[in-house]
């Protein structure tokens, strides 16, 4: 089942903190119309958010409610797992970034938002990946 709400990688949420007002503008611009996240990448922005960003966890807390509020987010499971090491032995990519993959194909995503993945990448003849910040 395909849907037409996109799946935010966890870079361009961070964006949405970022002190580039071009980065942070463009993700707040697609991140407001909503979209589908993983529970994984909630783990990574709360990660990053504390020890790279040094926000306190009520901070963290009140972020993550608002992306919530706008992004669906899905579960990992064994079957996003499994599909993960098959996309990262066939493409290439980190293990990790082959677990967005595999929740982005698994929630019927055709556009995956990342500014760390391969900019027009297809995968599966179904998922596109598309870095939002190139002009």
């Amino acid at each position: 089942m395909k849907t037409n709400k996109p799946f935010f990688d966890t870079n361009v949420l961070l964006y949405l903190l970022s002190e580039d007002a071009r980065k942070a503008n463009r993700a707040e611009a697609i991140v407001v119309n909503g979209g589908i996240i993983s529970v994984q990448v909630l783990n990574e922005f709360a990660s990053v958010a504390s020890r790279k960003l040094k926000m306190s966890y009520a901070e963290i807390h009140d972020v993550l409610r608002t992306i919530r509020a706008v992004c669906q987010v899905k579960s990992i499971t064994v079957e996003t797992h499994e599909l993960g090491l098959n996309i990262a032995e066939r493409f290439g990519f980190s293990f990790y970034d082959s677990l967005i993959i595999s929740s982005a194909l698994q929630s019927g995503c055709t556009v995956l938002y990342s500014e760390d993945m391969q900019h027009g990448q297809k995968i599966d003849g179904q998922l596109v990946i598309s870095n939002p910040f190139l002009d």
